[in-house]
């Protein structure tokens, strides 16, 4: 036999080996590669679809809440924030006196008209609320103390001033039927100087950050987020 061919089918016999190896991890990698990408896309596909569950759900207590108290808003000096789901009640002068905890008689006409109402909105919604929320925020300053000793009396006055809403609103006789499906979920939250408002040069607003705001988180905005941290940790 002529020794190149011998050459030659030996050369081939060792390509077809080697073509023959590499097909084989490119199988093993294919594999690895669904294994790794299929939980990805399923967990994708999950958000995708919570968020399109979660759009449609905030969008209809939103409208739900435009379409009740629009007509208000102007007069209670309050404000709805679409993409935060909260009702945000901004003048100060009506809320409380300044350094006190005790609601002002103007705050509570406005409450005895607004949560009665604000609960029967979001009666319809109770599956998908996890948490309505009363929350106190109040601006940095505090006479001359120094920023740390300033945030906590403001912690202590916010968390005052929430705890005493929410005793307001849910003092017996305000709702026409005792909100079971309410009571798990309604929470007080005094949040101090933590949130302050700002202008757009970044200078915080001292009026605007004293406010109470009543906020709805809904059930799939954390369940999209418990699923992102799943993707995320794998």
């Amino acid at each position: 036999m002529d020794d190149s061919i011998g050459n030659h089918a030996e050369s081939d016999g060792e390509w077809i080996a080697v073509s023959d190896l590499m097909a084989a991890l490119m199988v093993v990698f294919l594999f690895i590669a669904i294994v790794y990408i299929r939980p990805l896309t399923i967990e994708r596909e999950k958000v995708r679809e919570i968020a399109i569950a979660w759009q449609a759900s905030e969008q209809a207590i939103l409208d739900a809440l435009v379409d009740e108290f629009e007509q208000d808003l102007k007069t209670w000096d309050a404000e709805i924030d679409a993409s935060t789901l909260l009702v945000r009640f901004r003048s100060p002068d009506i809320l409380f006196d300044a350094g006190l905890g005790t609601i002002k008689p103007r705050f509570k006409a406005i409450l005895d008209d607004f949560f009665p109402r604000y609960v029967a909105v979001l009666a319809p919604f109770r599956s998908d609320i996890e948490e309505v929320r009363i929350e106190g925020h109040t601006s940095s300053e505090w006479n001359d103390a120094d920023e740390a000793r300033a945030y906590f009396e403001n912690m202590r006055l916010s968390q005052d001033r929430t705890r005493s809403v929410l005793e307001y609103v849910m003092r017996p006789g305000v709702l026409s039927s005792d909100p079971e499906w309410l009571l798990p979920l309604l929470t007080a939250n005094g949040l101090s100087s933590s949130q302050v408002r700002r202008d757009s040069n970044g200078t915080e607003l001292v009026r605007a950050s004293r406010r109470v705001e009543f906020r709805v988180r809904t059930r799939t905005r954390t369940e999209i987020r418990r699923i992102l941290e799943t993707v995320d940790e794998d």
